[in-house]
This record gives C-alpha cells, sequence and structure tokens, in this order.
C-alpha cells in the first residue's frame, strides 16, 4: 500500500538500510505533504530494512538482517521527520528473529530527538510485545507514539547506540589529554573494511628495572575484549567505565597500574558495528563461534588477536591471568558471568574465585543467572577457545550485562540502566574493583592493616547520630508462684568405667568371642567393665527380654522400691526371669560378660499429675518418705 519501493528506496526490504524513504498514503503522489513520514537508516550503526503503511496511523517495519547472513535481527536505529503536529502512529517491529528476550519485562525502546538529544524510554503502557496472527503467528514488538514537534527528527532505537566514529572520538580525547603516559594506543590490526583495531596498553611495570623485574617473577597480564557483537552496545559503555577508571586518579587504579599489564581491545568487530548488524561482522559470520577457525583474510581482528595472546602466553616475562569477553544480553536482567567447567578440581575452584568476589563488588549482580559449562555449541566463542589452547593460569570469563536493567534488593522491583550508559560505567567501575580483591585474595598483593573506606572528613556534619538509651522504663511482671516437688533419685552404683580398649579381655570387642543373644555383631563396645569387685553378670542387659521387661518399671514405686504396683512387677519379672534361666541353660559362653548393672530414675510422671492425681501420688510420696524413715 506505501511507496516504499519508489526510487528513494534502497531496493527490497532485507536487502539494505531504507534511505530517506517517504511513505505516502495510497492513491497519492507527488510532492510530500506533512506528515507523510520519512524513513532513513542509511547512516552508522543504522538498521531498517522496509517501511509499509497498514492502516491510517499504523506501520509495518521490517529489520534488515545481518549482512550476509539471514538469521539474526534484533538491532534496530532509524530516524523519522517531516511529522505532523501531534500526530500518533502505531509501529509494529514484525521481523524480530529472538523472541526470547525483555520486552515483556523491562526493555522498552529508546526515542530522542534533535531538540532533545539525549535518549529516554517509551512508557512501558504504550509497547507491546505478542504472537500475532496477522504476521504468520511470529513475536511483533509495537510501540505508540505521538509526534509532538514537527521540525524534529525523531530517533528510535533498541538501545543506545555506540558507534566506531564516537569510540575513535573517545580514544582521541583520552589520548590527547594524558600528561604522564597511563596508556598507549596503537591498531592491532586493519579489519576486512580497513577500519582500525585499537588496543590500548596500561603497562607501568615492564618500564621498572630488569632487576626488580626478576625479583616479582612473572607480570601478570589482564586481557579485556569488547564488542565481538556489534549489537551489544551497553558492553562498550561498560568497557569506556573500565578504562576511565583504570586512567583516572584512585588510588586503586594506581595501585592496579603499577603492578599488572592490561591489555584492552575496545571494538573487535569494528566493520559490524559500522554498518549496524546485530551479531556479525561483514561476511555475516558469528566472531564468537570463530575463534578457532579465524583467518587472516577472513577474520583479520581475531587473527592479530589470537596471535598476540599467544605470544604473551609463551613469554618468559608475562603470564596471562585473566582473558574477559564484554557482552550484553537480551533476555536476563543485571550484570552476571560465564565460566568454564575443568576436570581438574584444583583449576575449577580457582575458576569460581573471580566471579564470587564480583558479585560481592556489584550491587546489581545476579548469581542465578551465573553458569559454567563446556557446552559444544559454545567452542567457538573466545571463553571456551582461550581456556583450552592458553596456559592452566588464565582464567577466561564472559561477563554479560542487560540491556534492560537489575533487581534491588527486595528481588521484585526493576530498576532500568540509564540511558545515558551511566550505570553501564558502574559495571567497568565494580569490575576493575574486582581486580584488587582477586590479588589480594590470592597474596599478590598485600592486604592493607587500615580499611581503604574513606575516613570521616574533620569538621563534616555527622549524619548518623548513636540511638540515645530509651528512658522508658516498662514493669516487669513477676513470674506466679508454683509448687515445687523435688522427684528422688533412686540408683545402685553408677561408677561405670566405659572403657573401650581394643583389648578382648578388658571387654573390647573381638572376632573369637561368642555374641550375646540379641546383640548385633558390632555391639562388643556395649560391654564394659565393672570397677568395683561384684560378681560377673552373665546376662547381656539389652538382651530382648531385658529390653520387654522395662515397660513394666513406670508401675514400680516412686520412693525407692515400695507400693503394690513394684510388688506386681516383681512377681511378674520373678517369673519371666525363672523362665529365662530355664531357656539359657541351652546357652554356654566361654567367658563371662561383663556388663554395668542397669541404672534406673523414678520420678513423678508429669501427665499423671497433670490429670489431677497430684494429691494421690503426694501422698504416696510422703507414705514412701515415712515408711523409709
Amino acid at each position: 500500500m506505501g511507496d516504499s519501493d519508489s526510487e528513494d528506496s534502497d531496493g527490497e526490504g532485507g536487502l539494505g538500510n531504507v534511505s530517506r524513504v517517504i511513505i505516502r498514503p495510497p492513491g497519492q503522489s507527488g510532492k510530500a505533504k506533512r506528515g507523510h513520514l520519512c524513513f532513513d537508516a542509511a547512516f552508522e550503526t543504522g538498521n531498517l530494512g522496509k517501511a509499509d503503511l497498514i492502516g491510517d496511523f499504523e506501520y509495518d517495519l521490517f529489520l534488515r538482517p545481518d549482512t550476509c547472513n539471514p538469521r539474526f535481527r534484533f538491532w534496530f536505529n532509524f530516524t523519522v521527520d517531516n511529522v505532523k503536529q501531534d500526530q500518533r502512529v502505531l509501529f509494529n517491529i514484525v521481523n524480530i528473529s529472538k523472541p526470547r528476550n525483555l520486552f515483556n519485562a523491562s526493555l522498552v525502546p529508546l526515542v530522542k530527538s534533535s531538540s532533545r538529544p539525549k535518549w529516554q524510554r517509551l512508557p512501558k503502557k504504550n509497547v507491546f510485545y505478542y504472537r500475532s496472527l496477522l504476521h504468520q503467528n511470529h513475536y511483533v514488538l509495537s510501540f505508540a507514539f505521538s509526534f509532538d514537534k514537527e521540525d524534529d527528527v525523531y530517533q528510535f532505537a533498541v538501545a543506545p547506540p555506540y558507534s566506531y566514529s564516537r569510540l575513535q572520538s573517545y580514544l582521541n580525547v583520552i589520548d590527547a589529554r594524558q600528561t604522564d603516559q597511563r596508556f598507549v594506543r596503537s591498531v592491532l590490526a586493519k579489519s576486512v573494511q580497513n577500519r582500525n583495531l585499537d588496543l590500548l596498553t596500561i603497562d607501568h611495570v615492564t618500564a621498572k628495572t630488569k632487576a626488580s623485574r626478576l625479583d616479582r617473577g612473572f607480570i601478570r597480564v589482564i586481557v579485556i575484549l569488547c564488542r565481538v557483537h556489534p549489537g551489544d552496545t551497553p558492553a562498550s559503555f561498560m568497557c569506556q567505565g573500565f578504562i576511565e577508571f583504570l586512567i583516572g586518579n584512585h588510588p586503586i587504579a594506581a595501585l592496579l597500574r603499577d603492578n599488572f599489564v592490561f591489555k584492552i581491545v575496545p571494538m573487535v568487530n569494528p566493520d559490524g558495528v559500522f554498518l549496524g548488524n546485530n551479531r556479525c561482522n561483514l561476511i555475516g559470520q558469528d566472531l564468537n563461534r570463530t575463534w578457532q577457525v579465524a583467518t587472516e583474510y577472513s577474520h583479520p581482528t581475531l587473527y592479530a588477536i589470537r596471535n598476540m595472546l599467544k605470544e604473551l602466553d609463551n613469554s618468559d616475562i608475562y603470564q596471562i591471568d585473566f582473558v574477559i569477553d564484554l557482552h550484553a544480553n537480551q533476555s536476563l536482567h543485571g550484570c552476571f558471568i560465564y565460566g568454564n567447567t575443568y576436570e581438574d578440581v584444583y583449576r575449577h575452584e580457582r575458576h569460581l574465585v573471580f566471579p564470587r568476589l564480583f558479585a560481592a563488588n556489584a550491587y546489581d549482580y545476579v548469581a542465578e543467572n551465573t553458569m559454567f559449562n563446556a557446552d559444544e555449541k559454545k567452542v567457538g566463542c573466545a571463553r571456551r577457545y582461550f581456556c583450552e589452547r592458553l596456559s592452566d593460569t588464565v582464567n577466561a570469563y564472559t561477563v554479560e550485562v542487560s540491556m534492560g536493567g537489575h533487581y534491588l534488593k527486595d528481588g521484585k522491583t526493576v530498576a532500568l540502566y540509564t540511558e545515558d550508559g551511566c550505570k553501564y560505567y558502574r559495571c567497568g567501575r565494580n569490575l576493575a574493583r574486582t581486580f584488587l580483591h582477586y590479588y589480594r585474595f590470592i597474596n599478590v598483593l598485600p592486604t592493607p592493616v587500615v580499611s581503604e573506606a574513606r575516613l570521616r572528613r574533620r569538621n563534616r556534619p555527622r549524619t548518623h547520630h548513636s540511638r540515645s538509651r530509651s528512658r522508658t522504663r516498662y514493669e516487669v511482671k513477676p513470674r506466679p508462684k508454683t509448687t515445687r516437688c523435688y522427684a528422688p533419685i533412686a540408683y545402685t552404683n553408677l561408677s561405670i568405667n566405659y572403657d573401650s580398649g581394643g583389648s578382648s579381655d578388658e571387654g573390647g570387642f573381638s572376632p573369637t568371642r561368642p555374641i550375646a543373644p540379641g546383640s548385633s555383631l558390632f555391639s562388643g563396645y556395649r560391654n564394659y567393665r565393672r570397677t568395683h569387685g561384684s560378681s560377673a553378670v552373665t546376662h547381656d542387659q539389652y538382651a530382648l527380654l531385658a529390653l520387654k521387661s522395662s515397660k513394666y518399671d513406670h508401675l514400680g514405686d516412686f520412693g525407692g522400691g515400695g507400693g503394690v504396683g513394684g510388688s506386681r512387677a516383681h512377681a511378674y519379672m520373678h517369673g519371666r526371669a525363672a523362665t529365662a534361666e530355664k531357656s539359657s541353660k541351652s546357652v554356654t559362653f566361654e567367658q563371662p560378660l561383663n556388663v554395668p548393672p542397669k541404672p534406673y530414675l523414678s520420678i513423678i510422671d508429669l501427665n499423671q499429675l497433670t490429670r489431677g492425681c497430684l494429691n494421690r501420688k503426694t501422698g504416696s510420696f510422703d507414705a514412701d518418705h515415712h515408711h523409709h524413715h
């Protein structure tokens, strides 16, 4: 319906970005009127393949796939102008290739205009992500918008862009302002389209004398890679925060610069970033799956980085400790780490230390998203490749930060990352601080006696006052008085020597000793020797007969042996003992088993006391007490 195939178009949808395409209503031609929207994505990092008018105010937008690869379609960045005052539109992005994302949670598109250059997120109530029957049941991202200024040019993007030109400008600025040569900027290689692969080297260690270098042993190297995927723009903000912190004046940064060497590659895929791709380079290959097959002609940036790391790894001076690849994530919240698994238990335990320290430093870290694996599908990524091809001392990680937001302390509320990248800068600073804690943890750097927390400044107003003791006094109610009745303890002799010696003569277990009836094979430790000279007991107190008879003990007296219940139990036990004596004649022992007598404790049954029998029990106790006296 729309005149999207006019001479202004860059061809059919999907072959290239739209370039100043004016969408006219059906039946109209000639000069475009105000309100006939003009779409443009023919600029650096731009991505929009086609735009169709399907209603009075509704447009279907088709994302351009990555160059030479139709699989990946998620990144978009385009402008709209020639709008009418208070014109309302509904944009449908109909061909997103990644259905699992955060559009239904916290991720919403960004917008800015020529008069308001700061990125702002669209209201969540105006953004919808759903399956559409009109689009072959594919997922569609729809967002409503109202243009409020006719002369403005509006720009929409899925995340704040970070272009190749912006990186070059930033590197030029920090290179011009440094006075004491805190880093060295060099070009490691050229891309397929002849763009620079920049390398920042922060090395204050090698400049020292050779003697001190020998005293230190190996010089530890930390390698940071970023922007392998062009659509991971938040990773560039995190990398910039990392660089700003390291070359700054913070004492932690000075300590790290003086002890370690940092190699930072801020943009591994400059061609893909310039073209506005989502994952691939110019020739349509995902660089984070081709590290093991990188060639000098098809993947010159990977080839140069790989050779640099191999040279450092084979050096007699340097030792690579970390290779960290920075990425952005479209489907999970917060900041987290992907690591490897190793068959060597000690290496795996050492590999877990850095993520735990990073979790303690980063307020937005999500431990549930952290994962350690050796997936065969990821064998071509930097994390998997370098942990296998370099020395065992190398820890290779992928650090991911969300495109949407992070959870607050309550675990439910999602705080969005700021559009200008400030919170992403903080992620980079937290990453740099974690290196200090890691090297203190493994005793490479000394742990200071005094905490590095900033001391309270003089004459600084106190923001927190110690809570004074409350003057309110509460009356303590006394406990109600209760009648106390002490239960007498009746015992024969508790002086038992629990001897567990190994000799069979002293009551220890011996394989040659016959097993008493009712005891198990490993019950030899139950046989003890009494310390006083009493006669040996010829039966096992843990035998089945003795255990069964113990249930009648509660019928006995409460004072030490009197009462009707006691006589019944005594008569019953006398009959059972006679029966046991007859049956025990057939059992012979090679030597008597020394066992202690069974001590017993007679107390008042509290259950009976609570049933209203207190007077009867107390009277029985008094009678027994007078009887003994």
